[in-house]
């Protein structure tokens, strides 16, 4: 009899220790993860499947290394839609949330380093990290920023020639150039000086600006046009359309952004670097320090040529040019 009682006893502890126990166990960490880009509106960066391909991939990118959007993560993302003089604002809105970790292209990293030296920021695509400020070196960042460089600067003294290369001759090569591209306007500059080149200069800050200079650079009969920076990359499409209209040879970044009406783009994959991006994330989810996280740069620059658009220029591309593209439209 005693024995039974004991028996007893001891499952009817062990029915209520069960409850109990479960509701000691800690409750799993879903990580908060500021987005800050620079295309589309904050409704086309939302949620686990977002409309904007860069958002997209981040989050293509995490699922990859098994993270579950709503489980594991999720997002609040931010977009300037076309105002870069936004992103303070928007900034301080994270900040406030306190999000773990901030992916961010280019364009928002002063903004970033002027509003916070906690939270740690992963940079999907920085022109000049070094020269930004934002870290003391690639190898050693040494701050709360680490990420991948899009290697911009380099980048657009390369589109330079590649221009000079399809159009040459002493006609200028109009650039387009926001705040935000300071670094690769400079760099154009001392690579023209070099060179003997003429370059127009035409700062921009919205898109009617953008729309008179690509009028003003026709009417002072550039022989191309050359843009850089966040602004121009977000209304590369318009662009694209108002230089085939003004019979203006253009050089872009992303072919994706400007289909079959761009003549020729370079640069890295925007993609690519922000489905890189959800590794860093990953990395100080599971406790590494920015400071300590090499940036990274891209390996990768696709060059892509369309010849539809060179005819309607009336322009030839030279088979140098051609044999070093990656993909050729007929």
């Amino acid at each position: 009899m005693i024995h039974r009682r004991v028996v007893v006893h001891r499952g009817a502890w062990a029915l209520f220790a069960a409850p109990l126990g479960g509701l000691a166990q800690p409750a799993r960490k879903v990580y908060r993860v500021g987005m800050l880009g620079v295309g589309g509106t904050t409704a086309d960066m939302s949620g686990p499947h977002p409309r904007a391909s860069p958002s997209n991939a981040l989050l293509v990118g995490m699922r990859e290394l098994g993270y579950v959007y709503g489980e594991d993560f999720v997002t609040e993302a931010r977009s300037p839609e076309g105002l870069v003089g936004r992103f303070p604002t928007l900034i301080a809105e994270l900040v406030a949330l306190r999000v773990d970790v901030i992916v961010a292209a280019g364009p928002a990293l002063a903004a970033l380093k002027q509003a916070t030296s906690t939270i740690p920021v992963v940079m999907a695509g920085a022109e000049d990290p070094v020269g930004l400020g934002v870290v003391k070196s690639l190898g050693h960042p040494g701050t709360n920023f680490t990420g991948l460089s899009n290697q911009a600067v380099e980048a657009s003294v390369k589109k330079l020639e590649l221009l000079k290369e399809i159009v040459p001759g002493p006609a200028a090569v109009a650039v387009l150039w926001d705040p935000q591209s300071l670094l690769s306007w400079r760099a154009l500059e001392t690579a023209a000086r070099q060179r003997g080149w003429k370059l127009l200069s035409f700062e921009v800050r919205d898109l009617a600006a953008v729309e008179t200079a690509i009028k003003a650079a026709a009417g002072a009969r550039a022989g191309a046009l050359l843009p850089v920076g966040g602004l121009v990359y977000r209304h590369a499409r318009r662009i694209a359309e108002l230089a085939v209209t003004s019979r203006l040879p253009a050089i872009y970044t992303n072919p994706a952004q400007v289909g079959n009406v761009g003549l020729i783009s370079y640069g890295a994959d925007l993609d690519v670097i922000w489905a890189r991006a959800a590794v860093f994330v990953d990395k100080i989810f599971k406790g590494a320090k920015p400071a300590d996280l090499a940036v990274e740069q891209p390996t990768k620059f696709n060059l892509v040529v369309n010849l539809k658009t060179a005819k309607a220029l009336d322009i030839t591309i030279p088979q140098s040019v051609l044999l070093r593209a990656d993909e050729v439209i007929q």
